[in-house]
Formats: structure tokens, C-alpha cells, sequence
């Protein structure tokens, strides 16, 4: 990873505050004018320190009002098993996240559905048919006390 200036910060906790921000906006909170302000910008970019940018959507709002987590532990840890395991999650619109795991189970998966009924549907008529699943265990979410995508920048001011 490139050095960061106390300006690439700036720039990097802005944009992840609001991705909507225009390069115009942008310069003026950050006293570059807008052409330094794009290069650096583009640069970040470049670097791959910016990957993409995306509108944040209220599930609740589109009809998916419960978050399950679930523990998955795979019948053998085999190359092979993983990557059957990885090609499936990924075909899979439910699961919002998936992580692999080291200790008492293989993957976390985080799925968001409409309800406890659309869960039970989730977990018999799809996951189900994910190719190595030994067992499975769920938690259904009945709190969100915080859901970020920010990723905190402050070990890079000093």
C-alpha cells in the first residue's frame, strides 16, 4: 500500500461518507482546487484503495426485514469442496455476505429474506441443495444495533 497524505485520508473517509459527493464539493471541503482534487482522486482509484461505488439500499424498506446468520460446517475440507462451496454461495442472491472461517465451523453466512417463513423456504429449497453442507446453525437477527460499510481510517492519522 501506497503512503497516504493526511489529504488521500480526507478524501477517503468523505467518499465513504457520501459517494454522491461531486468533485466540485469535494475540492472545496478539502482546499484543492477541482483538478488536483480528480487526479487525487483517480489515483486512489488506480491504487485500489477506492474499488467502487454504490448506493446504500434499506432492506427493510424492500421487503427484506430479517437478517439470519448461519454457522455452516462442510462434510470434508477438501480444495475441492471449497471451491464447490464458493461457486454455489455466489449464485445464491439471499446470502449478502460469506465468510470462511477458522474454529468450530467452515463458513458465516449473512442472508437477508422477507420473514421467518421465507427463511424456512431459504433453508429447504436452497440451501439445502448446496453441494457439501454437513450441518447448518441459524440466528436470526432481532436487533441491527449497527450496520456499516465504513471502514475505519484512524490508524492512518497519526
Amino acid at each position: 500500500m501506497r503512503k497516504l497524505d493526511r489529504t488521500d485520508i480526507e478524501i477517503l473517509s468523505i467518499l465513504q461518507e457520501d459517494g454522491k459527493t461531486t468533485n466540485v464539493a469535494l475540492a472545496k471541503r478539502i482546499n484543492l482546487s477541482a483538478t488536483p482534487c480528480l487526479e487525487r482522486v483517480k489515483a486512489l482509484e488506480n491504487d485500489g484503495l477506492i474499488t467502487g461505488y454504490a448506493a446504500q439500499l434499506s432492506p427493510a424498506q424492500l421487503g427484506l426485514g430479517l437478517t439470519v446468520f448461519i454457522e455452516i460446517l462442510l462434510d470434508r475440507t477438501s480444495e475441492e469442496a471449497f471451491q464447490k462451496f464458493r461457486t454455489a454461495v455466489l449464485g445464491i442472491p439471499q446470502i449478502q455476505e460469506c465468510h470462511m472461517l477458522t474454529g468450530g465451523f467452515d463458513y458465516l453466512l449473512k442472508v437477508r429474506v422477507p420473514d421467518m417463513a421465507a427463511y424456512r423456504n431459504f433453508l429447504g429449497e436452497v440451501l439445502a441443495k448446496v453441494p457439501g453442507i454437513r450441518e447448518t446453525h441459524s440466528y436470526p437477527v432481532m436487533e441491527e444495533v449497527k450496520d456499516s460499510a465504513a471502514i475505519s481510517l484512524d490508524h492512518l492519522r497519526s
